[in-house]
């Protein structure tokens, strides 16, 4: 709970205006504002009555800072307070602090989780900074503490200095941290202020190259001082904008990305934003009223995108979705956009002008991944205003082959594969999120194609194969004839090995091989038909889109579906998977640099042992009935999958039937590390699965998603190949090595990777019947003689193209 605060004001623009800025300092952060300004008819004033409904409003049990801005404003509030109830008003504090400085000043404070009476009293300091610039008297600096156990320095490189917004992340930085932080001003000579005190950070009048000490004591003070120290090297996010950097050199290399053959005419993806609406008369509560009816619509359209993509790749991935919807929600662009509809502009207009600012700062900063994200930003602008009436239909009405700069997630889950035959990318990556859901739904693609998208124009024939990369513009009548009959073998290939999907998978010289599925639901069990074992359940399943943890019960109940639904196949559980790049709501983690490598996986699971503990119990209740696997993510170290066995034989006692028979252990192998060492960690597991997905993006240094990268980030790299080889020698009858990544359903990959001793492999539901078709054309001494001579390739290029 935060503190709540209410604006008082004769003028409802000065109040919403106020609060926009407000809400500027406290991006992402928890804050409750309510206003309470104008008369009901419109006017200028203040209503003691709609001052105790925004009172009662912002209280969240833990208490309400009221500021006003003029004489009678105090009067109405003082009113207002007799109209609440008794064990309410004692909770509020009229505050008599300017109301401009001190709302800045109060919602930043509140926002870290400060009380009242803190709250109040940095809104009454907030003209100190004011009255020192301007040479007025003032109560002076704290007294100084003397010298501190950790001390730091840097020198702000933000152009104006440390204003409102820097010190505010100042504040935010060190505010719930076990540590006593101060700052000084070495170039102006100033004393130690606290750092946790808005007001008094804004005091330093620290400027542009000045020199900052940081002095901390404390339990946390080397945490604090390396939070502020970074926030220092970002330029506290406002750095002097640097040249504009060059353009990532895209290899113009057509890159195979989801296999299948893709014949039509072209559709070229416009580019264009969409157009705002003409201007709809009416004031603006009418205007809040349309853009409400719009984000519900587009809230909901994204809902069921993000169902489907948790059906088609797992609720992790679809998690990507979050991010759109957190973003309607924003209190930073809802905002912005109120204080213009309030100044009297149209919602639409005023929903264009808010975003675009949004997606101007993201396309701003330094960071690659961040300036991505304006993409994803212009995405929802132009969804809501097509709800409120602008112009411009979805790329997903594409009926043919699609051509494409590049595709959000989004699009790419709205796609029909009965319409859109085909995908062609200029950009992008075989693993972006948007090309892995183009493989789940079935539809070919080929990405880094910019050439070829050139060539093309609307209606002209394309030709492309999936599998190999290659594509053809307008392709004369006997490259047609080529790619139909490559598409007629395929299709018969598929019907062949869906009517055999529910056969073993049996190598030419007699070695079985079992295929499974990645599942992520019940719903998915039930879709793999022919899987011999569910290889992978993504149980983020239980734990996302909720605002509590699953308990045991209902986690059992989840995981016994899956099982039930499986029909006494096995079903391999992995732990809880998330972490830095995969946040829950309700386990915060601290914001990392790279939170690829930070804390996620076991590596949390550790760190937070209630949760793996309760996951486990529902696990070992499962495993007394049915043949589970247990999976943990991310291990880098045996001392790691020691600490998550010893929970395990924990839950096991806690559950109170002893170990079940079936329950087996195993781990991922998604580190490097772990790959060499799985001689070590053989001894106590009964299975090794690598998941090539992380283990690629790892041992090549190469971002998935990152389109400049798509050409280096092939799986079949041999350095990648040789962290499998290094896995599956380690394979015995009695410990097997799966593959469970998105390079198991590869049929370039599948021999290669039975020759390094691999036995299972797991995909998605719709490529069962095909891997498994694959897997019975492999003969495992050439399967063997191949894998050897792709170690020794020079690239993943020259490993594609071996002879088998």
């Amino acid at each position: 709970m935060t503190v709540g605060i209410v604006v008082v004001s004769h003028s409802p623009a000065l109040a919403d205006a106020a609060v926009a800025l407000a809400a500027e300092m406290v991006q992402g952060q928890d804050s409750v504002v309510e206003c309470a300004a104008g008369t009901g008819d419109g006017g200028l004033g203040t209503d003691a009555v709609a001052i105790a409904d925004a009172v009662t409003r912002a209280d969240t049990g833990a208490g309400v800072v009221v500021l006003m801005d003029l004489g009678s404003a105090v009067l109405s509030a003082e009113t207002a307070l007799e109209f609440l109830d008794d064990d309410v008003r004692a909770r509020v504090v009229l505050c008599p602090a300017p109301l401009v400085e001190g709302l800045v000043a109060a919602t930043v404070t509140a926002a870290s989780g400060a009380g009242t009476a803190e709250v109040a009293a940095e809104a009454t300091a907030a003209l100190l900074a004011k009255q020192n610039h301007l040479g007025e008297p003032t109560a002076g600096p704290p007294p100084d503490a003397g010298p501190a156990r950790v001390t730091a320095r840097f020198t702000v490189a933000a152009p104006h200095g440390l204003h409102a917004r820097p010190a505010a992340m100042v504040v935010r930085a060190v505010r719930g941290l076990d540590a006593d932080v101060r700052l000084r001003n070495v170039t102006a000579g100033t004393a130690a202020v606290p750092a946790r005190s808005l007001s008094q950070v804004a005091t330093l009048g620290a400027l542009q190259d000045h020199e900052i000490e940081i002095l901390a004591d404390g339990d946390d003070a080397e945490t604090a001082v390396r939070a502020l120290l970074a926030l220092a090297g970002d330029g506290f996010g406002e750095a002097s904008a640097p040249a504009p950097a060059a353009p990532p050199v895209v290899p113009d290399v057509p890159v195979a990305a989801s296999p299948g053959i893709g014949i039509g005419p072209a559709v070229l993806a416009g580019t264009a934003a969409v157009a705002v609406p003409p201007p709809r008369a009416g004031p603006p509560e009418v205007q809040r009223e349309r853009l409400a009816a719009a984000c519900g619509t587009v809230r909901a359209a994204l809902g069921a995108v993000r169902d489907r993509a948790a059906r088609d790749i797992g609720p992790a991935e679809a998690a990507i979705f979050d991010a759109q919807l957190l973003l309607l929600d924003d209190p930073e662009l809802t905002g912005a956009t109120d204080a213009r509809i309030a100044a009297g502009t149209d919602a639409a207009r005023a929903w264009a002008e808010a975003v675009e600012e949004v997606e101007r700062r993201f396309a701003a900063v330094a960071d690659d991944y961040l300036q991505a994200r304006a993409a994803d930003v212009r995405d929802l602008r132009d969804q809501v205003l097509r709800a409120l009436g602008g112009d411009g239909a979805p790329d997903a009405a594409a009926d043919g082959l699609l051509l494409a700069d590049d595709l959000t997630p989004a699009r790419a889950a709205e796609l029909d594969p009965a319409r859109t035959v085909a995908v062609l990318l200029a950009h992008g990556s075989p693993t972006a999120h948007s090309v892995i859901l183009l493989r789940a739904r079935g539809i070919p693609a080929v990405v880094g194609a910019a050439g070829a998208i050139r060539a093309a124009r609307p209606g002209v024939t394309v030709a492309l194969d999936g599998s190999t990369g290659e594509v053809v513009v307008d392709p004369d009548d006997a490259t047609l004839a080529g790619f139909r009959r490559r598409a007629g073998d395929r299709d018969r290939r598929r019907g062949e090995a869906l009517a055999r999907a529910g056969e073993p998978a049996v190598t030419r010289d007699g070695t079985t091989v079992l295929v499974g599925a990645n599942l992520g639901s019940a719903d998915d069990a039930r879709a793999a038909a022919g899987a011999d074992l569910a290889g992978l359940v993504r149980t983020e399943f239980c734990f996302l889109g909720r605002a509590a943890p699953p308990t045991v019960d209902e986690q059992e109940d989840a995981y016994r579906a899956i099982a039930e639904a499986m029909t006494g196949r096995r079903v391999t559980l992995r732990t809880l998977d998330v972490g830095g790049d995969k946040p829950l709501d309700y386990l915060p983690v601290a914001p990392e640099a790279n939170p690829f490598l930070g804390v996620r996986g076991i590596r949390l699971a550790l760190a937070r042992p209630e949760l793996l503990t309760g996951q486990l119990e529902a696990v070992v209740r499962v495993a007394h009935d049915h043949p589970v696997d247990v999976m943990f993510p991310m291990v880098s170290t045996l001392d790691e999958l020691l600490a998550a066995r010893g929970l395990l034989d924990r839950a096991v006692t806690t559950v109170g039937r002893g170990r079940p028979a079936g329950l087996r252990v195993g781990i991922m192998v998604e580190v490097p590390a772990t790959a060499l060492k799985a001689a070590v960690f053989a001894p106590h597991v009964d299975f090794l699965s690598v998941g090539t997905n992380d283990l690629t993006q790892y041992a090549l240094a190469a971002e998935r998603g990152n389109e400049a990268l798509a050409a280096l980030a092939d799986p079949l790299d041999p350095g990648v190949l040789a962290l499998v080889a290094a896995a599956g020698a380690v394979a015995a009858p009695d410990l097997l090595v799966a593959v469970c990544g998105e390079l198991a359903a590869d049929p370039a990959a599948v021999p290669l990777l039975l020759g390094a001793g691999v036995r299972e492999l797991s995909v998605s539901p719709a490529a069962v019947a095909e891997t498994k078709q694959v897997v019975r054309g492999v003969d495992l001494d050439t399967a063997r003689d191949l894998t050897g001579r792709a170690l020794r390739a020079a690239g993943a290029a020259a490993v594609r193209a071996l002879p088998g």
